[in-house]
């Protein structure tokens, strides 16, 4: 897997940039052909510790981790091990034969715009395509992009859905009457 490694406030090292390469390459196994996805690596000093942002898109999914810790090279670890569970929590649900064939269709390629004139709460905004899909495959988006919540159109209803998760593990469900 090819690497994009960034630091923010952060002075990325040879050593550092080495050990992510190593790192990441434990997730080569979970794609056909590795070398045609690119890993976004984020290091970023957030007083006091060090936080690591991996980002890798998958045929218009994103598999997503963030983890903090004082010290960067534990951070590194422990943001793998997230996106590696992630892949194994979720490798069932990817294997249905319903979802192969509609995974492809997801769209989650965020647009985040800064609008620096803008004085209200709003410190980020996203544009987002929906497209049809059922609950389960807005449980496993969510869960390969690791947010606590999606924004989705019900494939049956038309309507648009918002399924979180709650903190007794289990999903709700938010939709207009």
């Amino acid at each position: 897997m090819k690497c994009n490694i960034h630091g923010k406030k952060v002075k990325v090292t040879d050593d550092l940039k080495q050990y992510v390469e190593k790192k990441l390459s434990k997730l080569d196994k979970y794609f056909e052909d590795a070398d045609a996805y690119t890993a976004e690596v984020v290091i970023r000093s957030v007083s006091p510790n060090q936080k690591v942002e991996v980002t890798i898109p998958i045929k218009r999914m994103i598999l997503r981790a963030e983890e903090s810790h004082k010290d960067p090279f534990a951070a590194i670890d422990l943001t793998i091990d997230k996106l590696e569970r992630q892949m194994r929590k979720s490798k069932t649900r990817m294997n249905k034969k319903a979802n192969k064939d509609k995974i492809a269709g997801i769209i989650t390629d965020f647009k985040i715009e800064k609008d620096e004139n803008d004085k209200t709460k709003v410190v980020k905004r996203k544009d987002i395509e929906l497209k049809p899909m059922s609950e389960e495959e807005a449980i496993l988006q969510m869960n390969l992009i690791d947010h606590n919540f999606f924004i989705f159109r019900n494939d049956k209803s038309g309507d648009i859905e918002v399924i979180y998760k709650r903190d007794d593990d289990n999903y709700g469900l938010i939709k207009e009457k």
